[in-house]
């Protein structure tokens, strides 16, 4: 009889590993930008992909454009802690202060253009410097937007003195800062106010990855663009991340979690430079050479020169908050020296 019980068991046990194992999950992937988007097409949907491919169809994403999940950019980060979604890809300067540390990675002329060149350093900050800043996620991805270009209506921007007086859309408080500095105002709204902020004048443009351009239609509303000299760092840049809720990725079983370790940090992050630097490509290409505005030398230099003192603020202000400030952005600059070489 002891036998025959221990038979039952045994045999419950395995029926319901097996039924775990052969158990299809589904996992919510939610995002601020529209389903057209370079993105979701060209990165997010193609990874999903794999992972159900390589999971014989028992992974699976729902995606939710466009907060499809309610709220807002801002809240995205708080939705895959709390589990409204299992995935979520945003920008963590929406969260204002949330993610401190890794704002070093969006100051000024830190990084060269291009997510080739630029997600190494990045990922190499967050694993050396910015792992507390994602504490309670799991981390997928922290990857840049290819660099920001100014983007205008209206007024072309080829001088420092061009911008004054205009109003450009900054993507957060750090890119606020810049617009400040080089005598501008900054109006801080998500990327799909872009459009029609600048369609009604609100803003004169925007500082912004070309990313960005096509989908949100802003090539539409502006009629010129501005271009730093080649070789030479991007005015700013927009940290992005995939980040899971630590407690869906523990629910699933071991296989599961091997296949999104495998195809998550460094090669995710290599996923997103190759699509990413094509679309940038292909955005600038289909743009008109004469609404292309270069920046010479000399005017970059001096916007360089007048947005140099917020590196050194931001350290500081990292420092007043119990941070070594200083030693994050010493190793943020030796990180970008080492890989631009």
């Amino acid at each position: 009889m002891k036998i025959s019980k221990l038979a039952v068991l045994l045999s419950v046990a395995c029926s319901a590993q097996l039924a775990l194992a052969e158990q299809s999950y589904t996992l919510k992937v939610a995002h601020f930008l529209p389903a057209n988007s370079n993105a979701q097409r060209n990165i997010i949907e193609p990874w999903c992909q794999q992972l159900t491919s390589e999971s014989a169809g028992r992974l699976k994403c729902q995606l939710y454009p466009s907060m499809q999940l309610g709220g807002t950019p801002a809240k995205l980060a708080d939705m895959a802690r709390n589990g409204v979604a299992d995935i979520v890809w945003t920008a963590p300067a929406y969260s204002a202060g949330k993610f401190p540390r890794i704002e070093a990675m969006e100051l000024p002329f830190m990084l060269p253009v291009g997510a080739k060149a630029s997600n190494p350093i990045i990922w190499q900050y967050y694993e050396q410097y910015a792992r507390d800043d994602f504490k309670g996620y799991k981390v997928l991805s922290i990857h840049g937007d290819g660099g920001m270009d100014i983007h205008t209506r209206g007024k072309a921007v080829a001088r420092l003195e061009d911008l004054k007086d205009l109003k450009l859309r900054a993507s957060s408080r750090t890119a606020a800062k810049l617009v400040e500095a080089l005598g501008a105002a900054p109006v801080s709204m998500p990327p799909a106010q872009m459009t029609e902020s600048i369609s009604k004048g609100v803003v004169d443009g925007a500082l912004a990855s070309w990313e960005v351009v096509p989908p949100t239609k802003l090539d539409e509303v502006t009629d010129h663009h501005s271009a730093i000299p080649a070789g030479q760092p991007a005015f700013s840049y927009t940290v992005l991340a995939m980040l899971m809720n630590p407690r869906k990725f523990d629910s699933l079983p071991e296989d599961l979690r091997a296949i999104i370790e495998r195809n998550s940090g460094p090669a995710l992050n290599e996923r997103f430079a190759t699509a990413w630097d094509s679309f940038l490509d292909k955005a600038r290409n289909a743009t008109p050479a004469e609404q292309m505005v270069a920046i010479d030398q000399p005017a970059y230099a001096a916007m360089r020169e007048a947005a140099s003192p917020l590196a050194d603020a931001w350290a500081a202000e990292l420092s007043d908050k119990g941070l070594d400030g200083p030693a994050l952005l010493q190793g943020a600059r030796k990180l970008s020296a080492q890989q631009s070489r």
